[in-house]
């Protein structure tokens, strides 16, 4: 029997056979790409009854951003010297205004109005007691530049946040850049205000079916909602407290956000919107505020003038100052709405059910820092 040498080892006969197989078979899929990091979407949902937010589709909310914006919003270093915070003159107990009839800025300067409550800001429009801001990203911009206020530059700012490589980290996660701006800044702070919003007052729940009104409460909704004067003149009059006209309860806001002239003054001091317009026709005419937690939101009106809602209410009942502004809805400046003593106090005791605890303490919306 011949004995034949094999030509090949075996071990590479193996290795071409695989290798014939392998190439007969289909392409094969190549591995699926890993994801790229980015920020984590976070679905907003409105309360029971409320309208729909308008979420602008350039700073959608993200988990991320939320969480940014409120360490942000108690950062002192937005000011100058590092004392002061956007939340310094924005307490939460207080609906995040001021207690103050005047804020008081790092100079320890005075502003000329009073603070206003940062309250469901998704809902409204037009920012600042005269409006002059269209967004809340816009208005986010001014406080930390006013001279009275924050008093210091944007770029003076994004040298602090850059130094901070936590805060960096987030922003390039969020934004795929680490070139932030102030416009940065600004749209992960309006991402947090927009989520601090007031739902679970008594009012709320009585809408839901959880909560009875008192007598008292009752009486003075039924006041808030009916039109004032003597039905007896024919002008519609229900001896109400003509409130709703300015306060709508649609929307759940308790604002329409219009600009009104709502009779404080004759001869004007503070032009309101039309410091910013010029036009005669805007003279003593402010933005109209929430009612919602109005309870601990004092001083009211844009100079902090009146200090209880007993002193308010008298205001409106007394028909107000007429002005050649003076808004339609005002129109008992003559005799006034003639309301009883306990109607007043009705009415106060209605207002009171838009007091919201949970707001008020809710941790979500506190210092993280």
């Amino acid at each position: 029997m011949r004995n034949y040498k094999l030509k090949y080892p075996i071990a590479f006969i193996i290795l071409l056979g695989l290798f014939i197989l392998s190439s007969c078979k289909k392409d094969t899929a190549p591995p699926a790409p890993i994801p790229t990091p980015g920020p984590t979407a976070y679905t907003w949902e409105d309360p029971l009854f409320f309208q729909q937010m308008i979420i602008p589709e350039d700073n959608p909310f993200t988990v991320e951003g939320i969480d940014l914006g409120r360490k942000l919003f108690y950062d002192n270093r937005l000011s100058a010297d590092n004392t002061q915070a956007c939340a310094s003159c924005h307490l939460q107990e207080n609906a995040f205004g001021d207690p103050n009839q005047f804020s008081t800025g790092i100079d320890g300067t005075e502003g000329n109005r009073q603070g206003m409550t940062l309250i469901n800001l998704g809902y409204q429009f037009n920012y600042f007691w005269d409006a002059r801001s269209e967004t809340l990203e816009e208005q986010i911009i001014q406080p930390v530049i006013n001279p009275i206020e924050m008093h210091t530059t944007w770029a003076e700012v994004m040298v602090k946040i850059k130094a901070d490589q936590s805060y960096m980290e987030v922003f390039e996660l969020i934004y795929a850049t680490s070139d932030i701006d102030s416009i940065h800044v600004a749209k992960v702070i309006a991402q947090f205000l927009r989520t601090v919003v007031s739902s679970e007052s008594k009012y709320d729940k009585w809408r839901k079916g959880e909560y009875e009104f008192t007598p008292s409460e009752f009486n003075g909704f039924q006041i808030f909602q009916k039109e004032g004067g003597d039905p007896e003149l024919g002008q519609g009059g229900e001896w109400g407290g003509d409130c709703f006209h300015c306060h709508p309860l649609a929307g759940m806001q308790f604002s329409d956000y219009q600009l009104h002239n709502n009779g404080l003054d004759s001869v004007f001091t503070d032009l309101g919107r039309g410091e910013v317009t010029g036009d005669p026709d805007d003279y003593g005419r402010f933005k109209t505020p929430s009612l919602r937690n109005v309870e601990v939101s004092g001083p009211y009106m844009h100079d902090g003038r009146f200090t209880t809602l007993e002193e308010v209410v008298e205001h409106y009942n007394s028909g107000g100052n007429p002005s050649a502004t003076i808004d339609p809805f005002m129109k008992y400046t003559t005799g006034g709405l003639q309301l009883s003593d306990q109607s007043k106090a009705d009415l106060i005791a209605f207002l009171k059910t838009l007091t919201d605890i949970t707001f008020l303490t809710d941790t979500a919306f506190s210092d993280p820092n």
